[in-house]
Parts: C-alpha cells; structure tokens; sequence
C-alpha cells in the first residue's frame, strides 16, 4: 500500500468516526469500535476494491446499511 493510499484510507476512517459521533451521538471509543470491528472498514482497507477512491458520504452509508442489518 502506497503513502497515498494510506493516507486516503486514514482521511475516509477519520470521516466515518466523526460521522458517527455527531449523527449518533457516541463518543470517540464508541465509533472507534464499531468502525474498525466493520466490514466497511475491512474493505476500505483492501486496496483491490478501490473504496478509497469514494467519498465518505458513499462510506458512510455502506456504514450505516451494514449497521441497519446488524440489527
């Protein structure tokens, strides 16, 4: 993985988190938890699937569909 990418990929996590922590009121520990536990998160890492090239608003609602059947 490219500086490039790890840095795209660390931009889009910061991103998800924050989300989290504003929309559902959590703290940083909480978001931090349920982003890196998810399969989001899993396939972002994963350069083949070229998902650090979405926005994170894209992420964020894979995030939030993933979490929806979650439950």
């Amino acid at each position: 993985m490219s500086g490039k990418e790890t840095f795209m990929i660390e931009t889009l996590t910061r991103e998800m988190i924050a989300r989290l922590m504003e929309e559902r009121s959590m703290t940083m520990r909480e978001a931090m938890n349920i982003v890196y536990k998810s399969k989001t998160y899993a396939a972002l890492n994963n350069t083949k699937t070229g998902l650090y090239f979405q926005s994170p608003a894209y992420l964020y609602d894979s995030l939030e569909k993933e979490l929806k059947n979650a439950l």
